[in-house]
């Protein structure tokens, strides 16, 4: 055995490894989750891309709850966010559909204010805005001086579904303009785009199109957290090596090969950047507004939100990355009550870059 296989990070170097056993994991993290059972290596997934898109909609359907119970518990237990205001407007999207958009602000706010319009996470095809954990992100950022906005929008699979791609991100555009449009009433100054997981997918894409439809002016700035981009999660390439790294480190991808399906059950998207972003082309990326690619260093879909961040350079945009290292997907917003400082570190992120516009 060579000296570099000896040394290659995680489930590289040691198959049988975990999150529990990765030396590189925040313990504090890690000892929220082991009580969870989402530690630990789970069992194989019940579906995976060959699955028939019926038995894919019955697992969802029976997973959404289990997240959702998961997030409520982290966050039941924290005290309030004070000094905020909140309040929901319903609009009417470009595929004649309702959008429940949820906007929280300082309740002192003088002045306009930048906007984070947050798009939220669950692979596209579940958990919604409404659920604890955004509710608490939307308040974290009014409280540190932003007006959040949260999109409703439709899923492909579980409670808000069966709304393959393009609904949800048709709902995510629908939901920027309105705010675009409204920026004066609402008290808000810029507009940044942001989301994580799947809602990093969403971010990106929304700036795509936006593009596309010749309207990227309404965005200032885009703060995609851990994006889920490639679509590469059935045959995960040499070039995303996290992909085995951190496989099965909360998340399974060979499970994000059958979420993938559901998104787009036909596979007629798998190169369309609006629904796998990472297939952007120069041509596509040029022009874009300054971007932040914030990624977990034991997430499966690390390295594919840094090669988006190396595609943003080399087409010329201005753009940053940030690696939290010690999290697992997303765990510098899901675990608040754990690691606070690093929560904190990463809410701090986005609101400077906000005011940065």
């Amino acid at each position: 055995m060579s000296t570099a296989a000896v040394h290659r990070p995680g489930r590289l170097g040691d198959p049988t490894m975990t999150l529990a056993t990765d030396p590189r994991a925040d313990r504090r993290m890690v000892a929220v989750m082991e009580p969870m059972g989402i530690a630990d290596e789970s069992p194989p997934t019940p579906v995976t891309a060959s699955s028939s898109l019926d038995e894919m909609h019955a697992y969802v359907d029976a997973a959404e709850p289990m997240y959702e119970t998961l997030f409520d518990a982290l966050y039941d237990t924290l005290p309030p966010v004070e000094g905020v205001s909140s309040r929901t407007e319903v609009i009417s999207g470009i595929d004649g559909n309702d959008i429940a958009l949820y906007i929280h602000a300082p309740a002192d706010a003088d002045g306009p204010l930048p906007c984070v319009y947050h798009i939220h996470g669950g692979g596209m095809v579940l958990l919604k805005a409404s659920g604890k954990s955004y509710v608490r992100w939307r308040d974290e950022l009014a409280a540190l001086g932003l007006v959040a906005v949260g999109v409703e929008f439709r899923n492909a699979s579980g409670a808000l579904g069966r709304h393959p791609f393009p609904a949800g991100l048709n709902d995510c555009m629908s939901g920027l303009q309105w705010v675009a449009t409204n920026k004066e009433a609402l008290g808000i100054s810029t507009i940044t785009v942001s989301g994580e997981s799947g809602g990093g997918n969403l971010t990106l894409a929304t700036t795509l199109k936006a593009k596309h439809d010749g309207c990227l002016d309404i965005i200032d700035g885009v703060f995609a957290q851990c994006p889920y981009i490639s679509g590469a999660y059935s045959d995960p390439p040499a070039d995303l090596p996290s992909l085995i790294e951190n496989d099965q480190y909360f998340l399974d991808v060979a499970n994000m090969g059958a979420i993938m399906r559901l998104y787009d059950p036909t596979g007629a998207s798998d190169n369309n950047p609006l629904a796998w972003p990472l297939h952007a082309s120069e041509q596509d990326l040029t022009g874009l507004p300054p971007h932040v690619i914030s990624v977990n260093e034991l997430d499966p879909l690390r390295d594919e939100g840094l090669a988006y961040y190396r595609k943003l350079l080399a087409a010329g945009n201005a753009a940053q990355s940030r690696t939290v290292n010690g999290t697992c997907h997303a765990g510098d917003v899901i675990f608040r009550g754990a690691i606070p400082d690093v929560y904190a570190a990463t809410a701090a992120a986005l609101r400077d870059f906000a005011y940065s516009m």
